[in-house]
């Protein structure tokens, strides 16, 4: 809104030929200066520049109504004329642009008969005010607009005249325009005019204008006209003949008479110009018409022209902006002569008391006060209920309905509407407004006075109460667009609640959003918060910001927000800026907060990372409320919000330095720390508005070094509210106070209410707005998917007294589950390159390839996969939307990453050096066997050379190999005794016979299963010192929360670290020995002696060792027994030998056939290989299969808060009371057990589509690794001249990565001299070996021939059982990190009911029912290992408490619930307790069922 926009200057394009220099070689005594000036000259003319107006003209021409109304409202704030009668360039039709004066308003100031100061507001069409109509006759000397500019404000050129910078002699578009300007008097005594005055200026000669000349005589008060002389001749004569016979006042202005004003007959007037001082002619002139003016009742009205007929009007001719009218007015016919105090009372019923009765239930619900119960918690949520109830009851009024009428069936076309409803309702108050704003400063006043003198009587009272009373007037009469759509909102709001339509509403409620959202995209603001209530209607925002989504796309928005004082200009800054409609007319402020949508250009989107701008626009912090008051706690909430909404903030300061800014600057600086402690790192500049001098540098830095200050010193003073360490401003948020700090001149240019706005601070705006843009193109901003939730959480912030842990953990909950959903992906397939890597080096290993393994070679082996990860880390945590909330976890995940890639390097070097050890060990049971096949294989060869003439009698072939065969065996049998069967748990109880032989007997019928015991006091032996123990109402001790927690840690943890030992153990390839449990008791016995000699105050009694011992080896009992199975079955010779019997049978025929060695060999090459490639292949199928289902499985393919959410959904369908309370007590056994469950599902569920042709395409693959390494040995044979030898060695080389399969398993063939048809036999009988290996896979055989650490559950259960699994002490929630021993606070996705985990009060007969997020908001007390210690402050309770977050949460957690009702009765048998009295459970709980609990799984996790 810079005014000298209009004195922009064309530049020139000057040709060479008009700077030349005329040749002239005379000297400078020969020149002549009368000759050389009259040359004619080729430069441009004043003619042909364009004349300023003309640009005006041709872009008002141009415009569509709309743009031209802003035009209009522009000029008009800028204190400029504005087109009246406007001819049409192609026609001369004249028209009336009435509907671009419909958003301008005039204030002005005028003393009554009694001396007092009337303020008046009002829409300029509507103001009647005296009309001096100016115009002239012919070509005249002086400039009629200069005169007129010096009657108005002498010091702005409000009309454009000859004389103003860029003006030209040629106009094309401004002749037979009319246009008008309003002097507005100030009430003082220098007013020139005492009323309100408007001006009218025809411009060009009124003689060739006519039609405009007779309206506009007609209507003026006073006509005034400019003439170089009279002349009868003239063609003007007879209309100045007419005029000066008229009654109508006549001041005649001749510019070639030099006579002072003169009255030549009763308002009629002459005044010379010729030769006269201006400031003389303008005094002149004034005095004359204020004359005329005193003498008229003639007034003026805008409206009043369209009545003309010889003018076409712009509303009348736009059908659009005709039928908004008509609807508009309509509306408002419903409203007229009605008490404006009482109108949304009436006609908007849902937003008024029943909308401020839930709002402060529901304030009052997230604010719990000590031992509130469930019982009076479902009792508010059954009023608020209620009242959603009544607001649903309540018909809707016949102005609404119109309204949604409206908006619906004129969708495309509905902004003539809105803006016609503005319109009217603007005008409809404003009256009202300004009468009760006087009385309400008259009225503080004498309040003030009153408390000045220190008067306590009781006309203090009365007059506070009357100050009262007109506050609540003032808020009942005012009545705008946002009022109408926030009762649309209550509307969806109560219909959403009831979920059902309203009966009398004419559309489904679910399309209401969808009008809110067009309103946003057609630029109107929308209200965030609701400035009575003080909330947020975050269901209706939610909901038309979803449908904003569905018209837009999720588009990318930079959210700018602004606080300030009341007052302050915020809103007019932000106009200004953007261009928006934040309302700052009708005398109201600014109340709760509003959002604008401002699209980008496609010139800025290519500079900028978003779509949009979001401007929010907010309240004035310590604005006087409805009641007249002012709190410190609703600024700070405010603040709170408003700084977390947004990317960017501006801090508006009204003045350079003074008590009030002292007074908002704590709030910011508290909001900003708030932030900090979220992570959140929104950036602010601080306006200084108003500010006398911006150009002293001196003061300018004298400013910034105190504001500074200011902020250091409130930034203390918040800290030790918020309880955090800060000391300097800079230490909560980036500032720089030299670009962080703007001073902005005054916004007028003089004194109002006729000063323009200053230059000054139009320049100061674009500054700030390149300094938002600078700021706003390195932002990402956030998408509109992510506003919606930053709103939601935030207003659950502001509901909450300690709303900043709230903000904290809904904030970052989304973009930390990225986080853990991404490291995850990161982990796995670190993991499962690793994999392949182990397998590799496994089978070299088994192959005696390599006889070492090195840490390096592991890391070398991992280094593509790590540099893939890196990269994927840095693309998050610098690219991704949430990067700045990310980025703090930055650091802790990458070591993390490298901690993690240590552990795998280090457990796989551990696992292979285990196998290197183990295969020394196994060396014998090799060779014995290997001995035993020689053996075999050589009696076979000899007894067919025997049998070679009997070849054809199959039946004595198989007579004699039979009877050979039994005599081996039996030999074999003689010499090397079988592997028996084995008894885990007899052998557990002959170990502990040894270590407690008293108490066996006893106790070993009366084991627990020490995993879902309820507690563990029943193992404990107290000390009498003891302070950790709970001791209450004379009843037994029982262990502390602490206690319980750390005891259950330490059987956690021996649980974990005996199912690696037994791994390491290895039973499948080294058998199973009674020292394995020996060596698991021996380490238990230690942990748990350790455990006592730490700081406890009990001893564990014997139960508890044996019931440890005895539950963790009753868990391992299949693993170790199946583990000894596949030992059992591929080193008992007799099985053994039983499965060769028919590959040996096979050899023998051919021996006794007379084939050749070569081909005997390749058969024997083909059935050795058969066990090889079966576990080769069942290995990588099992990889390949545990990769698919982390990639296709729903419940697999994430982090481990999705896997916990479809366990706590198959519990729910299962609904088996057991499996719960093992998921509750032993989380990670009940973790596995679904992994195993899930992976046995899809393997059979999935075996023919999925499963089986893995396998059959690993077959294929390996099948053709092993004719590739036949072929490549025979090559190698016959290029070195070798023998049989060296082809086994080159075979066995090429495939040591991909089987266990080596030379030695072939030591007894030596007589092998034809290659090539070795490697054809090979080729022929391998086909049929894979088809037999493939027909014995099945869905049982693929599990059962797997050792346990290659099946693809124990590869996904070691990916996601290795994370935290530390327990909330109140309820038992698992920590939802996936890191193990990770950084920062433990903490759940949603947690459980207390009566769950038998946590409760010192009436220890009842079970409570109340959650952990409502028990931390509320004043109860807890048993911490010191005492009670109040809920809320359970950090300061020390221990397993100090790491633990718990949000203070009030929000329906319907799943837990639904279990308490679902198995209360299991629960108190369970517990032996019961839930009675204050502790009953609520009858709201028991609506909730089984689909609500499953529905809410997918909300909370």
């Amino acid at each position: 809104m810079n005014y000298r926009a209009r004195y922009i200057k064309t530049k020139e394009k000057i040709k060479e030929d008009h700077t030349q220099q005329r040749d002239n070689h005379s000297s400078e005594d020969e020149s002549d200066i009368f000759h050389e000036m009259s040359l004619s000259s080729d430069g441009t003319r004043q003619s042909d520049r364009i004349h300023p107006m003309d640009v005006q003209m041709a872009v008002f021409h141009c415009a569509d109504g709309f743009l031209k109304q802003l035009m209009v409202t522009k000029l008009s704030q800028c204190q400029y004329a504005l087109p009246l009668l406007v001819p049409d360039p192609d026609t001369q039709q004249i028209e009336f642009p009435l509907w671009t004066f419909r958003q301008t308003n005039k204030s002005w100031k005028m003393r009554n008969t009694n001396n007092e100061i009337i303020i008046q507001n009002q829409p300029i069409y509507k103001a009647q005010t005296p009309m001096v109509f100016f115009f002239r006759f012919g070509s005249v000397s002086s400039s009629k607009s200069q005169l007129m500019n010096s009657l108005i404000n002498e010091k702005h050129n409000t009309f454009f005249h000859r004389n103003c910078p860029g003006s030209s002699r040629t106009r094309v578009l401004m002749d037979g325009v009319v246009e008008i300007a309003w002097f507005c008097p100030s009430g003082k005594n220098t007013d020139k005019f005492t009323d309100c005055v408007a001006f009218c200026n025809l411009h060009g000669d009124a003689g060739d204008h006519e039609k405009q000349l007779q309206i506009l005589t007609e209507m003026a008060s006073v006509n005034v006209v400019l003439l170089s002389q009279l002349d009868r001749n003239d063609k003007s004569a007879a209309i100045i003949q007419n005029l000066y016979r008229n009654s109508k006042p006549l001041i005649c202005l001749f510019t070639e008479n030099e006579s002072a004003v003169t009255e030549v007959k009763k308002r009629k007037f002459k005044i010379g110009l010729k030769d006269r001082n201006q400031s003389e002619v303008s005094e002149e002139l004034r005095r004359t018409i204020n004359d005329c003016l005193s003498e008229s009742s003639s007034t003026f009205r805008l409206e009043d022209v369209s009545k003309n007929s010889n003018i076409r009007v712009d509303e009348e001719d736009d059908e659009d902006c005709r039928r908004g009218r008509e609807a508009a007015q309509q509306m408002m016919s419903l409203v007229e002569k009605k008490d404006r105090t009482e109108i949304k009372d009436s006609f908007l019923p849902c937003q008024g008391k029943l909308w401020r009765q839930w709002s402060q239930k529901n304030k009052e619900l997230h604010r719990p006060r000590a031992n509130e119960t469930e019982m009076d918690i479902s009792k508010k949520k059954t009023e608020m209920k209620k009242i959603r109830e009544q607001q649903h009851e309540s018909d809707i009024r016949e102005f609404i309905k119109i309204f949604i009428k409206e908006m619906n069936s004129h969708a495309a076309n509905n902004m003539y509407f809105l803006k016609w409803l503005r319109i009217l309702l603007d005008e409809y108050i404003s009256g009202d407004l300004s009468d009760l704003h006087h009385k309400y400063d008259e009225k503080w006043s004498t309040v003030f006075q009153l408390k000045e003198n220190n008067d306590k009587s009781e006309q203090l009272t009365a007059e506070q109460t009357e100050l009262e009373r007109i506050s609540e007037d003032l808020q009942a009469a005012a009545f705008g667009l946002e009022h109408i759509m926030r009762e649309i909102g209550q509307i969806y709001e109560s219909c959403s609640s009831v979920k059902k339509n309203k009966k009398d509403l004419q559309v489904h409620f679910s399309s209401l959003p969808s009008l809110a959202a067009e309103m946003m995209i057609s630029g109107f603001p929308l209200e965030l918060m609701d400035g009575d209530a003080a909330h947020v209607p975050v269901i209706w925002i939610s909901a038309v910001l979803d449908k904003l989504i569905q018209k837009l796309g999720d588009q990318r928005v930079f959210v700018l927000s602004v606080l300030g004082l009341q007052s302050s200009g915020k809103s007019t800054m932000l106009n200004a800026m953007f261009g928006l409609q934040f309302p700052v007319s009708a005398g109201r402020c600014t109340r709760g907060a509003f959002m604008q949508l401002v699209r980008l250009s496609d010139e800025m989107k290519t500079q900028m990372n978003f779509d949009y701008i979001l401007v929010v626009d907010t309240e004035g912090l310590r604005a006087l409320d409805l009641t007249g008051s002012s709190t410190k706690d609703h600024d700070n909430e405010l603040a709170t919000f408003v700084v977390g909404l947004a990317n960017f903030t501006l801090i508006n300061i009204f003045g350079e330095y003074s008590s009030e800014m002292q007074d908002i600057l704590q709030s910011v600086v508290q909001a900003f720390l708030r932030m900090k402690k979220v992570r959140l790192n929104p950036r602010c500049v601080f306006v200084h508005q108003n500010v006398s001098d911006v150009t002293s540098g001196e003061k300018y830095e004298e400013g910034k070094r105190r504001l500074l200050q200011t902020l250091d010193k409130m930034t203390k003073l918040a800290a030790e509210e918020e309880v955090c360490d800060a000391e300097y401003f800079s230490d909560v948020i980036r500032f720089d106070a030299q670009n962080d700090v703007k001073y902005f001149a005054q916004f007028l240019e003089g004194n109002p209410p006729m000063a323009p706005p200053n230059p000054k601070y139009c320049e100061n705006i674009q500054e700030l707005k390149k300094t938002i843009v600078c700021h706003a193109s390195k932002s990402h901003g956030m998408m509109l998917i992510d506003l919606k939730d930053r709103i939601r959480n935030l207003c659950e912030a502001l509901l909450k007294e300690r709303f900043v842990f709230s903000s904290r953990t809904a904030l970052e909950i989304s973009a930390y589950r990225k986080l853990e959903t991404e490291y995850s992906k990161w982990s796995w397939r670190l993991r499962s390159a690793m994999m392949e890597t182990e397998n590799k080096l496994h089978n070299k290993i088994e192959n005696e390839t390599i006889h070492e393994i090195e840490q390096t070679d592991l890391q070398r082996e991992l280094k593509t996969t790590s540099e893939e990860v890196k990269n994927s880390m840095s693309e998050l945590f610098e690219q991704d939307t949430d990067a700045d909330i990310l980025i703090q976890w930055k650091k802790t995940f990458d070591i993390k990453i490298i901690e993690l890639q240590e552990y795998i390097v280090r457990e796989t070097k551990r696992k292979l050096n285990e196998i290197l050890q183990q295969r020394n060990l196994k060396k014998n049971i090799d060779a014995q066997r290997k001995n035993h096949e020689n053996t075999l294989y050589e009696k076979s060869k000899k007894l067919a050379l025997q049998l070679k003439d009997k070849a054809n009698d199959e039946e004595t072939l198989k007579k004699e190999f039979d009877l050979c065969w039994e005599q081996s065996v039996d030999r074999v049998i003689s010499d090397t005794p079988p592997i028996k069967d084995i008894d885990i748990m007899r052998d557990v109880r002959d170990v502990l016979k040894h270590i407690y032989r008293s108490a066996l007997v006893y106790h070993c019928s009366e084991s627990c299963d020490i995993f879902t015991v309820s507690t563990y006091s029943q193992y404990a032996i107290f000390r009498k010192s003891t302070k950790t123990v709970k001791e209450t109402c004379g009843f037994a001790q029982t262990l502390s929360s602490e206690d319980e927690a750390q005891i259950r840690l330490l059987v956690t943890d021996v649980a974990q670290q005996t199912d690696r030992m037994i791994q390491s153990f290895n039973i499948s390839n080294m058998g199973y020995n009674i020292s394995c449990i020996q060596q698991i008791t021996d380490y238990i016995k230690k942990r748990v002696t350790e455990h006592q000699k730490g700081p406890v105050n009990y001893v564990f009694k014997i139960e508890f060792f044996m019931d440890l011992v005895i539950s963790i080896c009753n868990r391992a009992n299949k693993m170790i027994t199946d583990q000894h199975r596949l030992f059992k079955k591929a080193n008992d010779h007799v099985l053994y030998l039983k499965k060769k019997r028919a590959e040996y049978y096979s050899i023998f025929q051919k021996y006794c056939h007379g084939a050749k060695s070569a081909a005997i060999f390749a058969e024997i090459i083909c059935q050795k290989l058969k066990e090889p490639i079966e576990q080769s292949v069942y290995k990588k199928t099992a990889r390949d299969l545990a990769d698919e289902m982390r990639l296709n499985c729903e419940s697999l393919n994430g982090n481990r808060s999705n896997l916990e959410k479809h366990i706590l959904k198959t519990l729910a369908e299962e609904e088996d009371f057991n499996k719960y309370m093992n998921y509750i007590h032993n989380p990670r056994d009940h973790f596995k057990d679904f992994i195993r469950d899930e992976v046995s599902r899809h393997i059979t569920d999935k075996f023919s589509d999925s499963v089986l042709p893995k396998m059959k395409e690993n077959f294929k693959l390996l099948q053709q690794k092993i004719m590739d390494a036949a072929c490549e040995s025979t090559e190698h044979v016959q290029v070195n001249r070798g023998d049989v030898g060296l082809w086994l060695k080159s075979f066995t080389q090429h495939l040591s990565d991909d089987l266990i399969f080596s030379e030695k398993d072939l030591s007894g063939v030596k007589h092998v001299d034809d290659f090539k048809l070795l490697e054809d036999v090979i080729r022929k009988e391998l086909p049929p070996v894979m088809s037999d290996i493939s027909s014995r896979f099945n869905t049982n055989t693929f599990p059962a021939n797997l050792d346990y650490k290659f099946r693809p559950d124990e590869l996904l259960i070691d990916h996601f059982c290795h994370g935290c699994w530390v327990q909330c002490p109140f309820r038992k929630d698992i920590c939802t990190d996936t890191i193990d021993k990770h950084h920062g606070d433990h903490s759940v996705a949603f947690h459980r009911e207390r009566g769950i985990n038998e946590r409760h009060f010192p009436q220890a007969q009842y079970l409570c029912a109340v959650v952990c997020t409502k028990l931390v908001a509320s004043d109860q007390d807890f048993y911490a290992p010191d005492g009670k210690s109040p809920c809320r402050d359970y950090r300061r309770a020390g221990g397993v408490y100090e790491d633990l977050s718990i949000t203070p949460d009030l929000s329906d957690l319907p799943y837990w619930k639904w279990f308490v009702c679902r198995f209360q009765k299991d629960l108190e048998k369970h517990y032996s307790k019961t839930s009675e009295g204050s502790f009953k459970i609520s009858d709201e709980w028991r609506k909730y069922s089984k689909h609500n609990a499953i529905e809410c799984l997918g909300q909370c996790i």
